[in-house]
């Protein structure tokens, strides 16, 4: 190429959207070159290149899905913008499989055209301070995901603390990964703590290390994750589930930048920027006398919410193709879309687990699939029992065939020939296993964790993981002599 790339490459059939759309980029400050075919626009892209490859979908000539398809082998790292007035679900969900990166539906507003080009150019940045963008993580072209994107952007480079809030699934995380990606921390340690996978004191030792000595089992001097992270972006998670005195010490890191280990006597200077996400009202725990106020304020300088699914179902079509995509290539199957029939089951759904619900159904439909297309879905209703409480049969040996017996596992009636759920994925399968296994220790051990968790192997830290996760009804949290 011996000429400079254009900003945006724009290819369209039709003359007057083509010079709308190039009026409204140019006044962008973009550079814009225009094709009326994908013939023409192909060899622009392969003699001159482009940042953006912006398409309508249907042309005269070359099939718009087939000029997707050709462009990412002309340019494979140039994100495609597809555009169309033909928008159905497998349209949407093909063109995100092909290697599109966003899909805008016409008629379009200017500023919907004009954020999709900002975040494809962003895609495209060849700084190494930004990893990964927010594109590679979040999937979504509803306003208020496109807000939340923006914000993200934004916020990134700076160094406010941010609090996330949104149902469980929705993905806070990736949230936090993507804000620590686009800032000055990113060559520094990203840390994820789960606030409520721990006791009281064991929070306290994860977050703030401790000196040897310091509790019975503290052998060694460890640092904690304030200190790891020194530098980085400390991610709290279920930041709601912490105790009213380990908030106390929350607050004084926060304010001070420096933490005390448990058992010791001395400040330790930490730098880390603080992320924390919570799937409650803070302010109704607060009101409610169950976090503290100050603390509040001081986490929620920068709010973010994250949109249950059900909410934002007009992303279905291209979080659907995103996940067959994904596990399509994982798996070296030829899965490339799903019928008409097949997405009125998804679009039906409540999607109480949101993103996370979605990509485990899809993944396991992809595993069955035998053709190219899925044509049906089989989804449960009902997760879980309302007291979301998992019990089992007591004084049952481990390994036994008594222990496949009918069990009664989250307000669902199992039998020794219906252990396996056809509604269920692969880890949703093996967490009830688990919550078996964990409550049978349990019972053994008289409702001792310690001697339970050795039981099965696993450590004492791995094993409060566990039952904060799998949500196992705990009786007693006594520790072992």
């Amino acid at each position: 190429m011996s000429q400079k790339a254009y900003d945006i490459l724009l290819v369209d059939d039709e003359q007057s959207m083509r010079e709308f759309l190039e009026i409204v980029l140019v006044n962008e400050g973009y550079s814009v070159c225009c094709a009326e075919s994908g013939e023409e626009a192909l060899k622009i892209l392969a003699d001159q290149g482009a940042r953006v490859f912006l398409q309508d979908l249907r042309m005269g000539g070359l099939d718009g899905m087939e000029l997707l398809q050709q462009a990412r082998k002309v340019a494979p790292e140039t994100p495609v913008l597809v555009m169309t007035a033909y928008s159905t679900s497998d349209i949407a969900m093909e063109a995100m499989r092909q290697g599109g990166f966003d899909f805008l539906r016409k008629p379009f507003q200017n500023d919907e055209v004009k954020g999709a080009v900002s975040r494809a150019l962003a895609s495209t940045t060849r700084d190494e301070n930004r990893t990964h963008n927010l594109r590679q993580r979040m999937v979504g072209n509803t306003p208020v995901m496109r807000d939340l994107f923006e914000m993200v952007e934004s916020v990134a480079p700076t160094d406010s603390t941010v609090l996330v809030t949104g149902e469980s699934g929705c993905g806070k995380e990736l949230i936090a990964r993507a804000i620590h990606d686009g800032s000055a921390r990113n060559q520094q340690q990203f840390i994820a703590v789960n606030c409520s996978a721990f006791t009281e004191g064991l929070l306290e030792s994860e977050l703030f290390g401790h000196v040897k000595g310091a509790f019975t089992g503290a052998v060694e001097e460890r640092k904690g994750v304030f200190l790891s992270a020194n530098g980085g972006t400390l991610f709290l998670d279920e930041v709601a589930d912490m105790s009213l005195s380990t908030q106390v010490r929350i607050l004084r890191a926060l304010e001070d930048r420096r933490v005390i280990p448990v058992g010791g006597d001395r400040e330790v200077e930490t730098d880390v920027r603080i992320i924390a996400a919570t799937n409650k009202d803070l302010a109704e725990e607060v009101r409610e006398g169950r976090f503290r106020e100050d603390l509040f304020y001081r986490l929620n300088v920068i709010p973010m919410h994250l949109p249950p699914l059900r909410e934002r179902k007009q992303d279905l079509p291209l979080l659907a193709g995103h996940f067959i995509r994904r596990h399509a290539e994982a798996m070296g199957k030829e899965v490339s879309g799903m019928t008409e029939s097949a997405y009125e089951v998804l679009n039906q759904h409540d999607w109480p687990g949101n993103v996370r619900e979605l990509e485990n159904v899809i993944q396991r439909q992809v595993a069955l699939c035998q053709g190219d297309l899925i044509d049906q879905f089989s989804i449960s209703s009902s997760r879980t029992s309302s007291s979301g409480v998992v019990s089992v049969t007591p004084d049952v040996p481990f390994g036994s065939d008594s222990f496949l017996k009918e069990t009664r596992v989250s307000g669902h009636e199992y039998g020794k020939k219906q252990t396996f759920d056809e509604s269920l994925g692969l880890e949703e399968q093996m967490a009830r296993f688990e919550s078996r296994l964990i409550q049978q220790a349990l019972s053994r051990c008289q409702g001792n964790q310690t001697r339970a968790a050795q039981m099965l192997g696993i450590s004492y830290r791995q094993f409060r993981y566990k039952v904060a996760k799998l949500e196992v009804q705990v009786k007693s949290v006594e520790f072992a002599e």
